[in-house]
């Protein structure tokens, strides 16, 4: 990695248009959605890995149009002042320039162009002021589908970063969307526990010996055991192992709500608009 390389990827971001779009940003993940739910100690953690010296990598699947803006929340809320960087499909991002403004850079679609794309500039992005956020599952996929096999590039890039022995981590993301008992849906993400790179912990080999076989292996495992522990408790439909980070409209909303509203104050009664208990 040199300092052009590095320039190049992070050319295009703006920090007037950014801030305008997180001043935007919570008003609309509020409007749509009921809560947004961490596992437990989550915010704790990633706020302590911001601190942290050396390359921060998150991997997440990919189950909705939401992700790219939830992750761009979590950054902003939890790695600040830590920049969002990610990898967006080249033509997409010709299309959707305000992208390149958000800490996004282009990867052709072809695999093995994909994958060199990624490497280079994966590696000029991983800096002690960045977070770059990748979908190995490389297209959308259902929170409960394990089917897709996780393209190469992380593990290359986590290879790369581990054979140079200059710190950094990658842990993993996962996501759901759900309907409980509201009107609106909840967004729930839990995250893994990192990987260190360079570090040789009593049951891990020797950094000689995790070759990029290795890290497939270890960054699928860590990815599907947290998306299997979120998926054991969205399906539980019990909000304890949850924190609240965002809280989202409650209520019927409309018309409906506005009377229910003007009915309880005519009457001084209080007025609940939760229809369940969970994030109360």
């Amino acid at each position: 990695m040199n300092a052009a390389e590095t320039s190049e990827v992070l050319a295009g971001v703006s920090p007037f248009v950014q801030n305008g779009f997180h001043r935007f940003l919570p008003f609309y993940i509020r409007r749509h959605f009921h809560t947004v739910a961490l596992s437990q100690g989550s915010a704790e953690r990633l706020s302590a890995y911001a601190e942290l010296r050396g390359p921060l990598l998150i991997q997440t699947n990919h189950p909705s149009w939401w992700d790219p803006l939830i992750a761009h929340h979590f950054n902003r809320q939890l790695l600040h002042p830590r920049q969002f960087v990610a990898p967006i499909d080249a033509e997409a991002l010709e299309q959707y320039g305000v992208f390149k403004k958000l800490g996004f850079f282009g990867v052709e679609s072809d695999k093995l162009a994909g994958a060199k794309t990624l490497l280079r500039a994966g590696r000029a992005a991983c800096t002690e002021k960045t977070v770059l956020w990748i979908t190995p599952e490389g297209r959308f996929a259902d929170a409960r589908d394990r089917s897709a096999a996780l393209a190469p590039g992380l593990a290359h890039l986590c290879r790369k970063l581990d054979a140079e022995a200059q710190g950094g981590r990658v842990l993993s993301m996962a996501l759901e969307y759900a309907f409980w008992d509201e009107r609106l849906p909840v967004v729930f993400a839990h995250f893994s526990q990192p990987m260190d790179f360079s570090t040789s912990a009593p049951n891990m080999p020797s950094n000689a010996a995790r070759d990029k076989s290795w890290w497939s292996q270890q960054l699928e495992n860590q990815l599907r055991g947290v998306q299997n522990e979120l998926a054991d408790w969205v399906v539980a439909r019990q909000d304890d192992p949850f924190e609240v980070l965002v809280t989202g409209r409650r209520g019927a909303g409309g018309v409906y709500e506005r009377a229910r509203q003007l009915k309880a104050w005519w009457s001084g009664a209080k007025l609940s608009t939760q229809h369940g208990e969970q994030f109360s």
